[in-house]
């Protein structure tokens, strides 16, 4: 009976804790103006709806042919139009010509609106609140002529979480996902678990976190590519959810622990991880924010409003995040700092030992798309190898080996002593710019 009472008063203790820190951040800034809902349509039948969730949409008024998707998942107290004012997508699609898809919790299914991203019975394959999701995407897809090869997922705080379930139970429907201040798929089965998730996080290893995406469809891949965010100072969700989240999907994708590389978008810390020179997963750690979704709200760029669980720090997740799923040209914003130079892989904190920092280039397998763009994510290795100038790639080889730095001025640091003979040699030759 003792230790019946002490998990019932822990339980207590720990909704009594979130019910709190989500009504104190509820109220931080700017309230989201009523007119809000005006941008956004409800489409009341698209299925059986098993989960009792609302639909709402924006479509541009010249939507292209075969557009993409994005749904957008609101995180608690949250409705559809309010995280919509706050992360600015349907200014996005407007802009950039794609189609959003907003399911939106009822008070009925949960008294903090919201999603049950905890519930077996609604984070299942065609069941619950995930199969209503689901139901909305054919919906969108057969209305809008959606490209089933571009649907992405993103949320935020509980919407994240409920997208990390989407990702899991539904990876063959989406190109990739986004997870805002979320957990991992699989943190919680219960409202305890989930409070105890929240604000410690699950203690699991990598293959075990992979194990439950894997176990929850029949799916073996390919798998769609991750975008993860979180504020270091996040009281509502600890942040060390984030590394189980990276942890899940390094073990899914099959990757190394260790991130291929390091380094600064708008001053706060980007770990990535590639396969084939391709950027498959992203974290990005904001220094000193709350629970809440990254903004820019000066200068260019500048998507979404600051409001509850909306922060200016400086960078607009939104619009990262479409540039990381390739629905957004770089020429928009440039996100990256190019003051930092990127550093060594870093391992993932929930995973020992440390695995050794890669060097050398990246894959020679880069798309020519990414090469023409400079070799987003990958260094400038890409542009330097595609302008056939020895001199640019060498210089871009050397960066990429941890061999060569720049200081603040741009001025070349040689950090190691070199065989510039043997190093050039190799150079030429990894590029194939000489033969053996």
């Amino acid at each position: 009976m003792k230790g019946l009472k002490d998990t019932l008063s822990q339980l207590a203790g720990l909704r009594k804790r979130f019910e709190r820190l989500v009504s104190l951040a509820a109220k931080g800034g700017p309230p989201s103006p009523s007119t809000v809902d005006a941008r956004l349509e409800e489409v009341s039948a698209f299925g059986t709806n098993p989960g009792s969730l609302r639909m709402f949409v924006h479509v541009p008024r010249n939507l292209p042919k075969a557009p993409a998707l994005v749904v957008a998942m609101h995180g608690c107290t949250q409705t559809a139009a309010t995280y919509d004012h706050g992360s600015g997508w349907s200014r996005l699609a407007d802009d950039l010509g794609f189609a959003v898809l907003f399911p939106e919790q009822q008070r009925a299914n949960n008294p903090n609106n919201c999603f049950n991203w905890f519930l077996a019975s609604d984070t299942r394959r065609h069941q619950g609140e995930a199969h209503s999701i689901q139901q909305m995407i054919e919906r969108m897809i057969k209305d809008h002529s959606i490209d089933r090869r571009r649907i992405f997922i993103v949320g935020l705080s509980a919407g994240g979480a409920m997208a990390a379930a989407m990702l899991a139970n539904y990876p063959e429907v989406f190109a990739g996902g986004a997870i805002v201040a979320g957990l991992p798929y699989g943190a919680a089965t219960n409202v305890q678990t989930a409070f105890e998730a929240m604000a410690h996080g699950g203690l699991r290893s990598s293959r075990e976190w992979g194990d439950l995406v894997r176990s929850a469809s029949t799916h073996a891949g390919p798998w769609p590519k991750i975008s993860i965010w979180h504020g270091t100072a996040d009281a509502i969700v600890n942040p060390v959810n984030m590394e189980h989240t990276l942890s899940q999907w390094v073990n899914v994708h099959g990757a190394d622990a260790m991130a291929d590389f390091e380094d600064k978008v708008k001053g706060h810390s980007r770990r990535v991880w590639q396969q084939a020179g391709e950027e498959i997963i992203e974290a990005i750690s904001i220094n000193g924010m709350g629970h809440g979704v990254p903004l820019a709200t000066a200068g260019s760029g500048t998507y979404g409003n600051v409001s509850p669980f909306h922060f200016d720090v400086g960078i607009s997740s939104s619009l990262h995040i479409l540039k990381f799923w390739d629905l957004a040209k770089d020429d928009i914003d440039s996100a990256y700092d190019p003051r930092q130079s990127r550093g060594p892989g870093v391992a993932l904190a929930c995973d020992a030992p440390l695995l050794a920092a890669r060097t050398g280039p990246p894959s020679d397998t880069i798309p020519k798309d990414r090469a023409d763009r400079g070799g987003q994510g990958v260094g400038g290795w890409a542009s330097a190898a595609a302008s056939a100038d020895p001199s640019i790639v060498i210089t871009a080889a050397l960066k990429a080996a941890g061999l060569v730095r720049s200081d603040n001025l741009g001025n070349r640091v040689d950090t190691k002593p070199l065989d510039p003979r043997g190093i050039i040699a190799s150079t030429l030759r990894s590029v194939g710019l000489l033969k053996e």
